[in-house]
């Protein structure tokens, strides 16, 4: 019995032994990378929904001609058709500048909104935090491809909103604007995964 014992036990041995190199190589370090792109993407998409709900909420019945904030990322002229052709490291220096201007357009909003005691301020506050998480993360995959940081220039916003009907504008054209932003971020993110992957290897 003793010797039955002993040949299960190194038979169950060798068998973990075979099983060592599988456990090893279960997550390469290009894997670990991949999936800060998928993070990317999932954080881009968390913003876009958190945007169309506070819009959902607070909705106007006709559409805001944009005036307020001309500092703002133009997304007009960033065409579905050209997600294909974007070049790795440009676009994401330029998406991590655009996001820093939108934490900025954000922040201010947050400051004038708490003063008018505007009713979408948590979740406001919930959106600026997914905003840095989302642009430290972002900054981290930029290191790692050794692309450049852009500076933007200083956003110009409204020096004073005297009514909480401006603050609702206000909101309501940000929100608008970033809502185009997340959603070709979400696409273009999709579109640079194999170009990563490639400068990874």
């Amino acid at each position: 019995p003793a010797v039955l014992v002993d040949s299960s036990s190194s038979l169950l041995f060798s068998l973990l032994l075979a099983q060592l190199p599988v456990f090893t190589s279960a997550s390469p370090v290009p894997q670990r990378r991949l999936h800060d792109l998928d993070r990317l993407s999932n954080q881009t998409k968390n913003l876009l929904k958190l945007t169309q709900d506070l819009l959902r909420e607070h909705a106007f019945d006709s559409d805001i001609e944009p005036h307020r904030f001309g500092s703002l990322p133009a997304m007009g002229n960033r065409a579905a058709n050209d997600l294909n052709n974007l070049e790795l490291k440009p676009t994401l220096s330029q998406l991590h500048a655009d996001l820093k201007l939108f934490e900025h357009h954000f922040e201010w909003l947050n400051k004038v909104s708490k003063k008018h005691h505007h009713p979408a301020l948590p979740k406001l506050g919930e959106m600026i935090r997914e905003m840095k998480s989302l642009i430290s993360l972002l900054h981290r995959q930029m290191q790692r491809v050794e692309a450049p940081r852009l500076t933007p220039a200083p956003p110009s916003l409204p020096p004073h909103l005297p009514y909480q009907f401006d603050v609702l504008q206000s909101s309501h054209e940000l929100l608008q604007q970033f809502k185009l932003f997340c959603d070709w971020a979400y696409r273009a993110f999709i579109c640079l995964k194999p170009k990563i992957s490639a400068v990874q290897r």
